[in-house]
């Protein structure tokens, strides 16, 4: 994935000289991840910029130079840390087209990991899809696979609007097979990465391996699913949700964010509100603890959504013993 992600950069980087990343050890020292690895060699600094330990003062930067031509990606080395420049993301990126009456655009891509990592603690495992999902004038994209990431980066980078695109720590390494050729993911439409029949599990990022894995279990029961990857959680794909549910007539969420005002909540409310009628049984949302992330490994565990939850929520609204 840290691949693919760092292909998309480069190939957009090269088609059009306004692209331009920035944030801290991008330059030097390749990356935090190892993402930007070579990308000062080739576009030199001006284009491949390491940054001050400074979150509200880099964002700040990039949001002026959006304003005036540029099309800057800020790489946050952790979304947690995003929290310092939340007043330029939420105030100033995704409010500037609409106050200044479509004089200032903002084309600029927020990227870095969200959510749990293992072992971190507290302040550096929040999922924080569902707060940004909450601005108008922000869109935001969560993907689980190299290809999706690839994809939708490179339509990112390329939209007029304040784009917030969040990936994984524990999902750099993770293979998959990416076209050489150019290709483009449009934002907003979910993908449905297994056919099912019997219930509907909708989950993004890498919850993703949640979702996947129980419906590996389920099978083995003779109970399909059906999943789909939202891949985009604002403006999120209502259709491809509503669809599945006529068809399974059930629906379970995966979500890694805490349960209150958390995206399984959006979700469950366009399954009540357009295919209330198609549902045979109580939606289920398999989501994180309600609390902090600990550090203890058996407490993280106990916090992070799981297959084994998901199949028990699936089996019973399936009305299987």
């Amino acid at each position: 994935m840290r691949d693919a992600i760092r292909e998309a950069l480069s190939e957009e980087m090269r088609l059009d000289p306004k692209v331009l990343i920035m944030g801290e050890e991008v330059a030097e020292y390749n990356g935090a991840y190892k993402v930007t690895q070579g990308m000062l060699d080739e576009f030199g600094p001006k284009r491949v910029i390491d940054t001050p330990i400074s979150e509200l003062g880099f964002a700040g930067v990039a949001v002026g130079a959006s304003m005036n031509g540029l099309r800057p990606v800020v790489e946050f080395m952790t979304f947690n840390f995003a929290l310092l420049a939340i007043d330029q993301i939420v105030n100033s990126a995704a409010k500037m087209k609409a106050m200044s009456g479509g004089q200032f655009e903002c084309p600029i891509v927020f990227r870095g990991p969200s959510a749990s990592a293992g072992q971190l603690g507290a302040q550096h495992a929040q999922s924080f899809e569902n707060w940004y999902a909450n601005v108008p004038g922000l869109k935001v994209i969560s993907p689980s696979t190299p290809y999706d990431s690839k994809g939708l980066l490179k339509a990112a980078i390329r939209d007029n609007n304040a784009v917030i695109f969040m990936e994984s720590e524990m999902m750099y390494g993770d293979a998959g097979e990416v076209p050489e050729g150019e290709y483009i993911i449009e934002i907003g439409k979910a993908d449905i990465k297994r056919a099912g029949t019997d219930v509907t599990i909708v989950s993004f990022n890498k919850m993703m391996k949640v979702a996947l894995g129980a419906a590996e279990e389920l099978a083995k029961e003779g109970i399909s699913a059906e999943v789909i990857d939202l891949r985009t959680i604002r403006p999120m794909d209502h259709d491809t949700i509503i669809q599945s549910i006529k068809k399974t007539n059930r629906l379970v969420i995966v979500d890694e964010s805490w349960p209150f005002g958390g995206i399984s909540s959006e979700v469950t409310y366009i399954a009540q509100r357009y295919a209330f009628d198609y549902l045979d049984a109580p939606i289920r949302r398999i989501n994180g603890a309600d609390s902090s992330m600990h550090y203890a490994p058996n407490l993280v565990e106990a916090y992070l959504p799981s297959v084994e939850r998901t199949v028990k929520a699936c089996k019973e609204i399936c009305y299987v013993a």
